[in-house]
């Protein structure tokens, strides 16, 4: 009898021993578990810049689309940082400097930032934002040429390197300009693989699209579509043909109210740059602490979850010394569960100042004022309305120098 009651005691002191051990282990692997290192460098992909020597027959002209800023596809939730007004801002911002870099490689011609893209030109840049908070920008770009056909349809990410931020020795240019260089690089490459001949083709396309919008019945039966909605040539017009050159002149007039907006863009995006750093300089650490602290949340939860139940189990074992470390282990857990409520509750507070944040920014990109040759323009809200008036008053004067009472496009 002896000898079974101390076998009994052993098996329960080795049954504590092991309660107290596993509640030790599951600290540390949750420690353990959730350690991360984080390794940034201020490196990014260089742009490549063409070379001098390209003919100029080889440049194609480019229309980058105004971003979409995503907000039909970005998920809300407590860890969204999305704010419409911004992201509207950020739409514009982020098409003046993906034009910047591309004209800056010298492998095109005309480089403009584009209301829409019903601006027929040779090539079209179209981007969406997937995902921008400082820490990190995400974007979805497609280019197609004026046949239709698409280039290619890419997803670009970068996260930034807090040397981006640093006042003491700020870096130069925008702190994502990786993302930039490697789109101009991906489109100067494909580009690049064209003839002279597809690349004739392309800029002619684009002129009989342009003068098909005004005029239908006279340019449609040089223009064909494929069933897979790809355009090709099966007639050109003579290059002395009237109604041709009235187009002609009625493009370069479109093309010099698309290079006024660009002062707009220009101005708009000088404007941006300095609030918008310094929101993405306080947004990268807020988003860094944001996530410092949930992480602290859920080690602490889940610490504070292995203790009570640690303690659940010293409690019931019926030793009184088993039981008061119970007691212990329970109070400690409560603690520990309470103190990730709080870190949460701060989370959220750094949410809220993201939010302020956000909507001062919409204070700082009021709409700009382009001054127009016979009248005063002032683009509120979306340039695609402005732009839209300005292709009816091209329609008018068309049709007034033609004779022609076509519908307008």
């Amino acid at each position: 009898m002896l000898f079974s009651k101390r076998i009994g005691l052993s098996g329960q002191l080795h049954s504590k021993c092991f309660d107290t051990w596993l509640v030790v282990f599951l600290v540390f692997s949750v420690l353990s578990g959730c350690t991360t290192t984080e390794v940034r460098t201020t490196a990014f992909t260089p742009l490549t810049i063409e070379d001098e020597n390209i003919a100029e027959e080889r440049l194609l002209d480019v229309g980058v689309i105004q971003f979409n800023p995503g907000l039909d596809s970005a998920e809300a939730g407590e860890d969204t940082l999305v704010f419409p007004e911004l992201r509207q801002a950020e739409s514009r911002y982020m098409a003046v400097t993906l034009a910047d870099s591309l004209q800056s490689s010298l492998g095109w011609g005309a480089v403009r930032v584009i209301p829409s893209a019903r601006t027929n030109i040779d090539v079209t840049v179209s981007g969406r934002i997937l995902q921008s908070d400082g820490e990190t920008l995400s974007v979805e770009i497609t280019v197609t040429d004026s046949r239709g056909q698409r280039w290619f349809t890419k997803a670009y990410s970068e996260a930034a390197s807090h040397y981006a931020y640093d006042r003491k020795h700020p870096t130069e240019g925008d702190a994502f300009q990786g993302i930039y260089n490697r789109i101009a690089n991906d489109m100067l490459a494909y580009r690049q693989k064209l003839s002279n001949r597809q690349i004739a083709e392309l800029r002619t396309i684009s002129e009989m699209r342009f003068a098909r919008s005004f005029s239908p019945e006279a340019f449609n039966r040089y223009l064909r579509q494929r069933q897979d909605g790809i355009y090709y040539l099966s007639a050109l017009p003579a290059e002395n043909d009237p109604m041709l050159e009235r187009v002609r002149k009625i493009r370069k007039r479109d093309h010099l109210f698309v290079d006024t907006l660009q002062e707009y863009y220009g101005t708009f995006a000088k404007t941006m740059e300095a609030p918008y750093q310094e929101w993405r300089a306080r947004s990268y650490e807020e988003v860094r602490e944001m996530r410092e602290l949930k992480r602290k949340a859920r080690n602490h939860t889940l610490i504070g979850a292995a203790a009570i139940i640690g303690g659940i189990a010293a409690a019931g074992s019926g030793a009184g010394s088993a039981r008061a470390a119970g007691q212990v282990g329970l109070g400690a857990g409560g603690y520990l569960i309470k103190s990730a409520f709080d870190r949460r509750a701060d989370a959220k507070m750094h949410l809220e100042a993201l939010q302020e944040l956000g909507d001062s920014m919409e204070a700082e990109v009021e709409p700009q004022i382009v001054e127009l040759e016979d009248r005063t323009v002032t683009l509120t809200g979306s340039v695609e309305n402005q732009y839209r008036q300005w292709r009816e008053i091209l329609k008018e004067i068309y049709n007034a120098e033609t004779g022609s009472s076509t519908s307008s496009i």
